[in-house]
């Protein structure tokens, strides 16, 4: 497989540290507020791209954080804790919107088919591991102290700024310099915060009483599970210029050497061309588009139609194209599944080299760096093709461990037998060219629960949602 490594912007062969397992990284939400659809695409891509490597035979531990304490209203160290905030939001305590907010976000895993991490961690649990972190960067002598808390000296690693190509010259005038004077450079960040007394969340530490920075907990996680090299690190896009810099530059200070060896980062969902966020007020949350009659995976469908370098616009009809497309392939899979397997015969040798070569350029797809929106244009090409019917289910539900579309959970639906009568009677009255009779049953037919669909097979009966 091929991917786009953030750290040397190319695409690059993924070689595993070990040959045939792979540590995966992702940076988790925020816990302090609902996580919406356009949090939700990267999460669906990072689990296509779980479901692949393993699909390919790799044995793949998957980590992800979830951070509850010590981001700032900023991604930098400004502003005040995001959980704290949500707490007084709320009138809960910090640690209810904690749990309340992590069930918001699993809930939205489960009705995304999105697999749970193997590891989905609370910083707050890993207070230990990420003291054991600071006093390693601490005695390698890359930090020192402010009025704010101990802080991580950037000067002390030349490359910072190469990760994210940043020109720190503009960041010089910026307001975190009035943050904290003290500061040697305004970037540099915050391991370990001392100066708030009033923050609930604080623990004993080498360098006072306090909380950790944001920053410092996906190091400490990501190293306990995955060790201090492991294969990939996640991430949105926003999280490359601060967050996974300054990661990048703690591991530096700590081990003298990268964690990860590829960086993966994913554009963003948008709606109307705009970032989705509860400020704008265009978030729309898993349950919204329940609450609206779609399926959670046609948004699964549409984020897969995206490749997740490149983000997608979200709008109400997109959702609908993938909806519709979705439910296409579900009465495939049903239509296939009621042939009988008695007329099965082996396929002809033009059939089987046909078939080969999907199944060629479906993995050829996915190995060119997770390009799912070709994967799926080779599936529809492959249903609209000549083989039968039984090997194309076959190979479409192989190929579904991947995309995880749920279609090898579609049960039949058992139509009564007074509705098949009904809809005979109906196709009867067409072809004798009486149309308003017919159109009559078919009245009757949705007061009963069930409408009919005219295909080029014939009609179809469904039960109505």
């Amino acid at each position: 497989m091929r991917i786009y490594n953030s750290l040397t912007r190319q695409v690059e062969e993924l070689v595993p540290l070990r040959s045939g397992k792979i540590g995966i990284y992702s940076c988790g939400p925020t816990v302090y507020w609902n996580q919406h659809i356009g949090h939700m695409y990267a999460y669906v891509q990072w689990d296509t791209l779980v479901r692949f490597l393993r699909y390919m035979g790799n044995e793949v531990k998957w980590v992800m954080n979830l951070t509850d304490v010590g981001h700032m209203t900023s991604d930098e160290d400004e502003g005040e804790d995001k959980m704290e905030k949500g707490a007084k939001r709320e009138g809960l305590t910090v640690w209810q919107i904690a749990d309340k907010y992590i069930r918001q976000f699993t809930d939205s895993l489960d009705k995304l088919n999105i697999q749970r991490p193997d590891v989905l961690c609370r910083a707050t649990e890993h207070i230990p591991e990420q003291i054991d972190l600071i006093k390693k960067i601490e005695a390698n002598g890359f930090t020192y102290k402010t009025r704010t808390g101990l802080v991580f000296d950037t000067s002390k690693f030349p490359q910072y700024a190469d990760f994210a190509n940043l020109d720190l010259s503009k960041q010089e005038a910026g307001s975190r310099v009035e943050v904290d004077p003290e500061k040697r450079q305004p970037w540099d960040f915050l391991l370990w915060v001392t100066n708030q007394p009033e923050h609930i969340m604080r623990w004993e530490s080498p360098w006072g009483v306090g909380f950790p920075g944001w920053h410092i907990e996906c190091t400490a996680m990501s190293v306990k599970y995955l060790g201090e090299r492991f294969d990939i690190h996640t991430g949105g896009k926003e999280h490359k210029a601060v967050h996974h810099t300054n990661e990048i530059a703690q591991a530096y200070g700590a081990f003298r050497h990268q964690t990860a060896n590829f960086w993966m980062h994913n554009e963003w969902l948008v709606i109307d061309g705009e970032k989705m966020s509860k400020s704008l007020g265009n978030n729309v949350l898993v349950t919204d588009l329940i609450d609206k009659g779609f399926d959670p995976m046609a948004l699964r469908y549409l984020i897969l139609t995206s490749h997740y370098r490149k983000g997608i616009n979200f709008t109400w009809s997109s959702l609908a194209a993938a909806q519709s497309a979705l439910d296409k392939l579900r009465e495939f899979v049903r239509a296939a599944r009621s042939k009988s397997q008695d007329t099965r015969t082996q396929l002809s040798k033009e059939k089987e080299k046909k078939l080969d070569g999907y199944r060629t350029r479906f993995d050829k797809a996915m190995n060119d760096d997770l390009g799912t929106p070709q994967a799926l244009a080779v599936i529809w090409e492959m249903i609209r093709s000549n083989i039968p019917d039984y090997d194309k289910l076959d190979e479409l539900l192989e190929w579904d461990q991947i995309l995880g579309l749920q279609l090898g959970e579609i049960q039949e639906v058992e139509v009564p037998a007074e509705i098949k009568d009904l809809a005979g009677q109906r196709e009867a009255l067409r072809k004798a060219g009486k149309y308003v009779e017919a159109d009559g049953v078919r009245l009757k037919v949705e007061a009963k629960g069930w409408t009919i669909e005219d295909t080029k097979f014939g009609p179809k009966i469904k039960k109505i949602h």
